[in-house]
Order: structure tokens, then C-alpha cells, then sequence
């Protein structure tokens, strides 16, 4: 069982509808594990871009932030709470469109690329960037959607 909550913070640019957030979040999870707790918040350039300069200081909005949660060995869950995922719907917009993607799949990427970093997965070196894209490209094909890395021409645009 999954429990994933959506927020809102940009009421501008247009998003995916909750129930396929969901269900996006929902095929990834079910990859490695049965239970899990996540909150995906959709927000705008400056709410990305201070996250993304506090955390990484970057000073600029990315598409994509995960914050893994990890539970202190005092405290027992029935879910286990996994984090929280952060995209800017602008800047995933933007990117779509520059990609020539679709938008629907350039979502999906976004947010099954964020339950793999929540999961422990990166792509910080090569082999482990080719063991993660292997995981995200069968879910999103599961999903019914082409591979996210041979699309455009900003393939393994990774900040």
C-alpha cells in the first residue's frame, strides 16, 4: 500500500492531474517495495530556486529535487515514510517543449526519476547512472511511454 500525497504551490503552469501523479509514483514504487509514504509538491521557479540554492547550491529553479527521509532507529512505522519529491512545473514544461517530449511523459519521467533517488538510487557515476536509467526506462515503458533518454537533444541533462 502507497500513501502519496500531492501539494500544489503553483496554481500558474499547468500540471498532470493527481490520480496520474499517482499512478506515475505508485508503477515506480512497486518496483522495490510494497509499502511507502511520499509527498510530490509541484511549485513555481522561486520556491524551486531557494530549495535548489539552500540544498545545492545552485542559484537557479531544476526540475527535479528528492528528499530521502530516513527514520531514526528509535521510531517504528507501519509505512515506512520515504521523503518528498519536489518539481517546478515550469521549468518541466520548458524542458519538454525544448526536448521535443511530450509533456505527459516528460512528467512521468520527472517523477519516477524522484522515486528512484527517494529509493537510494543516483546517477553520480556512470554505472550507477546506466543501473537507474534502466530502472526508470522499464517503468515508464510499463507506463506506456518511449525512453525518456533517447528523446531530444538535452539527454542526461542532470544539474
Amino acid at each position: 500500500m502507497y500513501h502519496i500525497t500531492i501539494q500544489r504551490a503553483e496554481k500558474r503552469a499547468s500540471s498532470p492531474k493527481s490520480s496520474s501523479l499517482k499512478r506515475w509514483a505508485k508503477c515506480a514504487l512497486a518496483k522495490k517495495i510494497e509499502l511507502g509514504e511520499i509527498t510530490i509538491r509541484i511549485v513555481d521557479e522561486a520556491e524551486m530556486t531557494s530549495l535548489n540554492s539552500t540544498f545545492r547550491y545552485k542559484k537557479y529553479p531544476t526540475n527535479v529535487l528528492s528528499f530521502p527521509f530516513t527514520t531514526p532507529d528509535t521510531i517504528e512505522l507501519e509505512i515506512p515514510l520515504l521523503g518528498d519529491i519536489v518539481i517546478c512545473a515550469a521549468v518541466v514544461n520548458k524542458e519538454a517543449e525544448d526536448q521535443q517530449k511530450p509533456v505527459e511523459a516528460h512528467w512521468a519521467h520527472m517523477v519516477v526519476h524522484g522515486i528512484f533517488h527517494l529509493l537510494g538510487y543516483d546517477h553520480e557515476t556512470d554505472n550507477d547512472a546506466e543501473i537507474m536509467e534502466s530502472l526508470e526506462i522499464e517503468t515508464l515503458q510499463a507506463l506506456g511511454f518511449a525512453n525518456p533518454y533517447e528523446i531530444g537533444d538535452n539527454i542526461k541533462n542532470y544539474d
